[in-house]
């Protein structure tokens, strides 16, 4: 059940050029699950929106939810200058996250580009069965790839070739010849396209998380939907709300 509350930061660092890493203490953590996200208040009401980010990981035992976000304007950057003992307004756990029973007993193929990669953490910890993860990157600037070989063999593609292989996920799934039952991916919408058909072409099920600019974070605004086959309920035409039945979908039941 979602609900807004102020949580406390336990802990804030770069790992990588406009890439911070924080953990906050909340009873959000309590419910949290892979493929989620929180919309978070900036204390500057100019910027007006929260900032929709993705769950990384979850610690229960800590009570403690670690988002991993890249400062893209001035909401983000005020995040940025936050410290350990700072409170921040949260409002979650928010969307449908990944549907981890999927992956039972499979081989599953983590794909994550850019600032889609974090999701990928949370959903690793959680699956069962053996994991591969492709990651994507500008240039070897890593951030998370430690995180994730943890849980199981990954590969890395890069747009200059610095690191792995040269070019993108795509190109680094075909190079080392991976092959898997179930695939689960974040990351920019030009990727998820090529993931979608590459999961048509090799008849697998495949589930990305959309990322779209957001307004309310709730489903109350309709500002961000994706195209879908199926008749959405609440607005009675052909879309889906990405906040709220998504941000998680079957790839063949989406038109990106």
């Amino acid at each position: 059940m979602k609900r807004k509350e102020n949580a406390v930061i336990l802990s804030q660092k770069e790992i990588g050029t406009d890439i911070y890493d924080m953990w906050m203490e909340t009873s959000l953590a309590e419910e949290a699950a892979p493929g989620q996200f929180l919309c978070i208040y900036p204390r500057d009401k100019s910027t007006l929106l929260p900032r929709p980010i993705s769950i990384c990981e979850v610690d229960r035992e800590r009570r403690a939810l670690r988002i991993v976000y890249r400062v893209a304007g001035a909401g983000t950057r005020e995040f940025a200058g936050y410290q350990e003992g700072d409170c921040i307004s949260v409002l979650g756990n928010l969307g449908n996250g990944f549907p981890v029973e999927e992956g039972k007993g499979k081989r599953s193929l983590l794909i994550g580009g850019g600032i889609g990669i974090p999701p990928l953490v949370e959903l690793a910890k959680c699956l069962e069965g053996e994991k591969l993860a492709v990651l994507g990157y500008r240039d070897s600037g890593l951030f998370l790839r430690e995180d994730l070989e943890k849980y199981g063999r990954t590969y890395v593609a890069t747009e200059d070739g610095s690191v792995g292989t040269r070019g993108n996920v795509l190109n680094a799934i075909k190079e080392n010849a991976l092959e898997a039952d179930v695939i689960f991916a974040c990351g920019p919408m030009p990727m998820l396209r090529a993931v979608k058909e590459y999961a048509k072409e090799h008849h697998l099920k495949a589930y990305i998380s959309l990322e779209e600019r957001m307004a309310c974070g709730v489903g109350a605004c309709l500002g961000c939907v994706a195209r879908t086959k199926e008749i959405e309920e609440h607005s009675n035409v052909r879309n889906a709300r990405i906040c709220t039945e998504g941000p998680v979908f079957e790839a063949e039941v989406v038109d990106i």
